[in-house]
């Protein structure tokens, strides 16, 4: 049975990450995993939402579940991800912020208590049903973790990454808070890492995989986001890395743009883990998407594209 998923792209996938949302939907159709996008979505309100209103912090994503629910209860007799009666259906929210701000309103639900309770009356007026609890949020890297999908792209790789040196950064929305949010261990995350030696890289060990880059308060307090960003990229090209590695569009802008290199030093070229997923497979337009990107990639590629020309 084909794998299908319901798919949350979500603001930045549809505007300023442009290139995750391609690199995940030809990556994962690589692979056979059906994707189904979530009809009428809203913004999820990510890390403004909670500076502003309690309740939009909840409800915004919360409207996100209800309507996944719906949509899966109206679709093919198997559902997206093929899940049988009673199953979780499950629902790929590739960015990061997102993901985190969809995992704790699930939570909130299924464990919040009272507080929980009334969020979920108080959406049930406005959807016309309450979030019932049969959506399980995932994360595209949980997905590509488990054996058989793992196994599956090894198969597929065409152009291995040629041992190029990164760094995998988690940031720190995929993995706080830990008890609800991460699907692996929360202080040494693997999952990035072992997708990219499957691919034919080679991530670096370095100890600010978690840390966190500050786009939160990019506006507010940009000189405090210069220096957390100028950590990061400093102890990525310590540990000897070409590039860097994510899977949160917040942190790509912030990676991408906010790199002042020392003297004689050049800015690491970022990627989303799917864009470098997509070239390894072949699939996809890697071409157009390393034109979106503000530093050049070309010098981390350039014995990946050697090999592809040779």
């Amino acid at each position: 049975m084909t794998a299908r998923y319901l798919y949350y792209p979500g603001c930045s996938l549809h505007s300023t990450a442009e290139e995750y949302d391609q690199s995940t939907r030809a990556l994962l159709e690589a692979l056979g995993l059906v994707l189904e996008e979530l009809e009428d979505w809203n913004c999820c309100g990510a890390t403004p939402a909670h500076a502003t209103s309690e309740f939009l912090t909840g409800a915004l994503p919360l409207r996100n579940l209800i309507l996944a629910e719906r949509q899966a209860a109206a679709g093919p007799d198997a559902g997206p991800s093929g899940a049988a009666a009673g199953e979780p259906v499950e629902l790929l929210v590739p960015c990061a912020a997102c993901y985190n701000a969809f995992r704790l309103a699930e939570h909130e639900v299924r464990e919040g208590g009272e507080r929980g309770e009334e969020l979920n009356r108080e959406m049930a007026e406005v959807m016309g049903a309450p979030f019932g609890g049969t959506v399980a949020v995932r994360h595209p890297l949980e997905v590509l973790s488990r054996p058989e999908t793992r196994a599956r792209l090894r198969d597929l790789v065409k152009l291995p990454l040629g041992g190029l040196k990164v760094a995998c950064y988690y940031g720190c929305l995929l993995v706080r808070p830990s008890r609800i949010v991460a699907f692996e261990d929360h202080e040494h995350p693997t999952s990035m890492d072992g997708l990219m030696t499957a691919l034919g890289a080679a991530p670096v060990r370095w100890s600010y995989k978690t840390d966190c880059c500050g786009q939160s308060m990019a506006v507010a307090e940009t000189g405090l986001v210069v220096e957390l960003t100028g950590r990061i990229v400093r102890a990525a090209r310590e540990a000897g890395a070409a590039a860097l590695v994510t899977a949160c569009p917040l942190c790509m802008m912030n990676l991408d743009s906010r790199q002042k290199p020392g003297p004689g030093e050049s800015p690491l070229p970022v990627f989303f883990f799917t864009e470098l997923a997509a070239l390894a497979l072949g699939v996809g337009r890697p071409e157009v998407w390393w034109k979106r990107h503000l530093v050049d990639v070309a010098p981390a590629l350039a014995a990946v594209e050697a090999k592809k020309s040779a």
